[in-house]
């Protein structure tokens, strides 16, 4: 499988609603029967993950959200479960109102909010507040009803999007149910897969039995395991790309150093690292497999330059003179590049041309430097704000995070499903940059490169993280990363 081959559509809260009206509109399928499909495979999934639950709580909503609640409280109902249903409102839609009398037509009693602490516990608790249209903090008796939820202690089955969670950025506002599981409904929603996204714990997709082909195009895609074919018999170093690293100021040639290793585990064929001369010795001695030189200034580094095929170009380079001499001199070389760290503090700071083909890879404070805002905009909406990057740079970006992202400047998005929070220390995103700039030279384009990258990087993590996720280093990476690039299971 290549890097680029589409994984799981992920679309948007406004597609989806398009989705819903086509299959009532198109398939002619009432709304009423859809409700109804999302109840049954609800229940089912309930009735799975906890099969000795007796006894259920169900939150209900105005909308169809609520409808859906209804109608799963109705299921359990008949199935002989217990059932407190808590309504923050009467229904608004006919569907939902319809639903609703389906619950109480089995003996169903609705309580308000204000009875909450005088119910009974329940074994499970299912969220049908909000559905996919909310992209604000929740308020009054909402607010009130997902404090209760989040304070009650028992297992959450969120129906379609976990409430206050938004089903568009993966943003929560405000208040926020946080599930155990999330059953989504006919399509993917986008922000289940990134930046808060683990509120909505294990997501199962449940397409009611529609045809793919009322879908349309997708807004983004779930990245697919993906490796790099087996090389050719007749394969040599020089066949197989050198890869400059640049960086490692005073006190920071460990990043350029991890960078570099990445990028040979990955399999660049040779690998140099420009760096200051006091980090020569340390990295011949750890890693001779590494090139390493002393360079002082643009006239030391034009000609590793020239014999380069890729730079990587960031990682501990410092914004003092040194490293803005070397930042400016390896950019005019318009050599395929990927830019992270401090290549990315000074492009902030000292705008300019770009090669043809670069990856920057900002984490989200770098982010927000670029476009002029502060961070906590760049993960209000995450999608946005990588697809202004690459539009506005004209490069492949990787915006890392909890569901990186990688778009490219046509607007095409990818997100990568995997990775987790040991992943937040030092040197990961040095590893990243060599692993993107090993796969560039190796004949991937920019954009393969940064998404079979991500992907290997973050699956390479979850594999290390086997052991733990606290104390998971950078280093641990890379044994694992050697064999999932060739396809290897690790």
């Amino acid at each position: 499988m290549t890097a680029t081959d589409p994984g799981i559509a992920l679309f948007t809260s406004e597609q989806s609603r398009a989705i819903d009206q086509r299959a009532i509109g198109e398939l002619g399928i009432p709304g009423f029967e859809l409700m109804t499909r999302a109840a049954a495979a609800a229940f089912a999934m309930l009735r799975r993950r906890w099969p000795d639950a007796r006894r259920l709580r169900v939150v209900c909503g105005a909308g169809n959200n609520g409808g859906d609640g209804y109608l799963v409280a109705r299921d359990a109902l008949a199935s002989g479960m217990d059932v407190d249903l808590v309504a923050l409102d009467r229904p608004r839609g006919d569907d939902a109102l319809r639903a609703r009398q389906a619950f109480e037509a089995l003996g169903g009693r609705v309580h308000d909010v204000a009875d909450w602490t005088a119910l009974t516990p329940a074994d499970v608790v299912v969220d049908g507040i909000y559905g996919t249209g909310l992209n604000r903090a929740p308020e009054g008796v909402a607010k009130t009803a997902i404090e209760a939820i989040d304070t009650l202690g028992a297992p959450v089955l969120a129906l379609d999007v976990p409430s206050g969670l938004s089903a568009d950025t993966g943003d929560c506002p405000g208040v926020v149910v946080r599930a155990m599981a999330t059953a989504t409904f006919i399509v993917r929603k986008r922000g289940l897969h990134t930046h808060r996204a683990a509120v909505a714990g294990d997501v199962e997709l449940h397409t009611l039995d529609l045809p793919a082909s009322i879908q349309g195009e997708a807004d983004a895609h779930l990245l697919a395991e993906a490796h790099l074919p087996p090389r050719p018999q007749d394969s040599h170093k020089g066949s197989n790309g050198h890869v400059l690293a640049i960086g490692g100021d005073h006190g920071t040639g460990g990043a350029v150093r991890m960078a570099a290793e990445a990028a040979l585990r990955t399999g660049a064929g040779l690998v140099s690292v420009a760096t200051r001369d006091e980090n020569v010795l340390a990295m011949n001695a750890a890693r001779p497999e590494l090139m390493a030189h002393g360079v002082n200034g643009p006239q030391a580094l034009q000609p590793m330059l020239d014999k380069a095929s890729v730079l990587a170009l960031g990682p501990g380079l410092g914004q003092a003179a040194w490293g803005h001499a070397l930042w400016t001199t390896a950019l005019d070389a318009g050599l395929p590049t990927v830019l992270d760290a401090d290549g990315l503090n000074l492009l902030q700071a000292e705008p300019r041309p770009l090669p043809a083909s670069i990856v920057l890879t900002p984490h989200p404070g770098e982010a927000g430097r670029l476009l002029g805002i502060a961070t906590a905009a760049v993960q209000a909406d995450r999608f946005a704000a990588a697809r202004e990057l690459a539009k506005r740079y004209r490069a492949v970006v990787v915006l890392k995070g909890n569901g990186s992202l990688i778009a490219r400047p046509s607007g095409e998005l990818a997100v990568c499903p995997w990775g987790n929070p040991g992943m937040a220390s030092g040197g990961m995103g040095d590893t990243l940059t060599g692993i993107v700039a090993g796969l560039l030279v190796q004949g991937c384009d920019a954009y393969e490169a940064a998404c079979l990258g991500v992907g290997l990087h973050a699956r390479a993590a979850d594999v290390a993280a086997r052991d733990g996720q606290r104390g998971l280093l950078a280093g641990d990476l890379l044994e694992p990363l050697r064999r999932l690039v060739n396809g290897i299971p690790a």
